[in-house]
């Protein structure tokens, strides 16, 4: 006899994944390779656990899609680090109890973050919670305080935001039973980025003709030319570029897929499966892009080889390039400084966004291109540009 499960699984179409609760426990359940698939994820059936279910079912997806499902399902695997309910007051019977609360918060986060984020975002919270005296969850006005003195006020800021979501998430676990930070970065001022700042096409010409052609005392920067090329023709990020392997370049270099990077954290060089955004791009090739790639392709590449190396053959280092090659070449052409702004690689990323949006593609088309959403496109760039245009009338 057919059960209902069974039935409505055979409903699912071929390929499609779908999420399962299986003895209060989430599964992923689809089929391939004329196989059925069960991927057990370790998680408990809550409404954020689905929500963390959803996004590796559209993982899992996304490589089935794109030819790169892992059979082994070692990918998709999430260790589990669901908290115990219980009162935080039993747990930190010494310290603090909010510092207590955000390390089980940062240790449920940890599987799905990526090694910057950690390093970046999480690292800095532990640490103002460690500069402060007080314990925020028993006097927080005080120890917003103190924070205040221990930080800048941006810092400060981030930090309430990132509190404020562990307690959302400690109640929900039945840790703590109120938010007291709830909404208290409000009234600080959120750090305002600075504009972008664009070449223009003969500057970026400059720049790439004088890495073609530098001869330094002792040390050269030809090499990076072409990274800087493709830098300036695709706005990718340079960690996008850096992280670039040849089984991501379509065998004829028409296409390129964008869908891993190489991050430095605390000097040490990270692959991260994502981009910045999570947002995984096809990105097609201009005739001169083509040209680059098929110029510098080994005659025999493996798909894990990197389209970009450092001079020695190793992984590129972006701050080393930064500080060195970019700096020196642009600080020549007095161009490592526009608008009151130190221009650095990711300026790259400004110039190609900002000429595509002058030569009239729409704000749609070049975040697919960059990935990005069109409405950071429309209101850092955009917006700038047709204020750029506009005059006040004479009245």
């Amino acid at each position: 006899m057919t059960s209902t499960t069974t039935r409505r699984h055979r409903k699912a179409k071929s390929g499609s994944v779908t999420i399962r609760s299986s003895n209060n426990r989430l599964q992923l359940v689809f089929t391939h390779g004329e196989k059925r698939h069960f991927v057990s994820l370790g998680l408990s059936n809550t409404p954020l656990n689905r929500k963390t279910a959803q996004d590796k079912a559209f993982e899992v997806q996304r490589d089935i899609e794109y030819g790169e499902f892992d059979p082994t399902y070692q990918k998709y695997k999430i260790r589990s680090h669901e908290p115990t309910s219980g009162s935080l007051g039993k747990v930190a019977k010494s310290g603090s109890k909010l510092l207590t609360l955000w390390e089980r918060y940062v240790e449920y986060l940890t599987p799905n973050a990526s090694p910057k984020t950690i390093n970046g975002t999480y690292n800095p919270v532990t640490s103002h919670i460690g500069r402060c005296k007080t314990d925020g969850l028993v006097n927080p006005l005080k120890f917003r305080q103190e924070l205040l003195k221990a930080t800048t006020q941006s810092q400060a800021r981030r930090t309430l935001m990132q509190l404020s979501a562990a307690c959302n998430w400690g109640i929900q676990h039945k840790l703590v039973a109120s938010n007291p930070f709830q909404g208290m970065y409000l009234a600080l001022d959120p750090t305002k980025p600075l504009p972008p700042v664009a070449y223009s096409v003969e500057e970026r010409d400059r720049i790439i003709e004088a890495f073609e052609a530098h001869q330094g005392k002792g040390m050269t920067y030809q090499h990076y030319a072409p990274f800087v090329k493709f830098l300036f023709w695709t706005g990718c990020r340079p960690c996008e570029a850096i992280g670039l392997r040849w089984g991501s370049v379509a065998d004829d270099c028409s296409k390129v897929h964008f869908h891993e990077s190489i991050v430095e954290v605390s000097g040490k060089k990270e692959r991260r499966e994502e981009t910045k955004t999570s947002v995984r791009r096809w990105f097609t090739c201009p005739v001169r892009l083509q040209e680059l790639l098929l110029s510098i392709k080994p005659d025999e590449c493996q798909p894990e080889d990197l389209v970009f190396r450092a001079p020695k053959g190793g992984i590129i280092s972006e701050k080393n390039f930064h500080q060195r090659a970019w700096s020196t070449v642009t600080t020549t052409l007095e161009l490592n400084e526009k608008e009151r702004a130190t221009m650095t690689p990711y300026n790259c990323r400004d110039t190609f966004i900002t000429l595509q949006a002058l030569a009239g593609h729409s704000s749609t088309t070049i975040a697919r291109w960059v990935g990005n959403s069109s409405k950071v496109i429309e209101e850092r760039y955009l917006d700038r540009l047709k204020m750029d245009k506009l005059r006040p009338t004479d009245v």
